[in-house]
């Protein structure tokens, strides 16, 4: 059985994780070997555990002890469990914790971009989108709806923040996925020509007079495809669109013009993710 630890002092080094340390602290850059992250829930936590993600602590309320939790300790032997009473976590963590566990896990070392899109034939690529719940909400589409895989440019959100991975209901442990490196040129946009070296078309999801409608069947009938998507309100840069090999739109009525990127990117994915 795990080490059950009955909470008494709030102040805690070791609760730090939980309450006190903030997302960017939680990443460590200038360690990254030593960077966490939370997952919250039994079923996050699961799917990270079935990912191979490594536990560090738990922190659970009491009765998940024998509940929810209880195949979780099994999995768990000899790290710390921090236990208490709901109301008592809830006035730790500062907000009520969902399902009554959280766990700090190890962050991975992250796959290069080549082993990320090795055998891939569809890929969801992020510019700059910067909001941990469309992060977690493109994840959650990206996995049901065929995506082989996720690539996003360094401005981007991470996805092992803890709204990202809440929201994502834990896909961001089961679906492949990387950042792309800042380019080490003057071409700022040159991770368009990166996909296309590996053999990828490139689709910008774009309201331009070029566009072509998201059901063209040209689209479906390309063995691998990029679909790029980028931030609320500017959209993808100019440079990006310009260097991709088309430009693709979501037929849209009512003088609508555009979609939340999270929802626009689950129309994207169950039309282009079609096998």
């Amino acid at each position: 059985m795990s080490n059950i630890i009955e909470i008494t002092d709030f102040m805690a080094p070791e609760l730090d994780v939980y309450a006190r340390l903030t997302e960017n602290q939680l990443i460590n850059r200038h360690e990254p070997e030593k960077g966490l992250f939370i997952a919250e829930s039994p079923k996050v936590i699961e799917r990270a555990l079935d990912a191979g993600y490594k536990p560090v602590s738990l922190l659970l309320e009491r009765k998940h002890i024998e509940g929810e939790a209880k195949e979780i300790l099994n999995r768990c032997k000899d790290i710390p469990v921090y236990t208490a009473e709901f109301d008592v976590l809830t006035q730790l963590t500062g907000f009520q914790l969902t399902r009554g566990a959280l766990c700090a896990m190890r962050r991975p070392t992250l796959p290069s971009v080549e082993e990320v899109c090795k055998g891939a034939r569809r890929i969801a690529v992020l510019e700059n989108v910067m909001n941990p719940t469309n992060i977690g909400a493109i994840f959650r589409s990206a996995a049901a709806l065929n995506m082989d895989a996720v690539l996003l440019t360094p401005a981007c959100s991470n996805p092992l923040y803890r709204r990202a991975i809440r929201v994502s209901m834990g896909t961001v442990f089961q679906i492949p996925w990387t950042f792309l490196s800042a380019p080490d040129d003057d071409t700022s946009h040159s991770f368009v020509r990166r996909l296309q070296n590996l053999g990828f078309k490139t689709a910008a999801m774009a309201l331009c007079d070029d566009s072509v409608s998201i059901d063209n069947p040209r689209l479906q009938k390309e063995d691998k495809l990029a679909i790029i998507m980028g931030t609320e309100g500017d959209g993808l840069a100019h440079n990006t669109i310009a260097d991709c090999d088309y430009t693709v739109r979501i037929p849209m009525s009512h003088g609508v013009d555009s979609l939340n990127v999270a929802a626009a990117s689950a129309v994207a994915f169950w039309q282009l993710g079609k096998r």
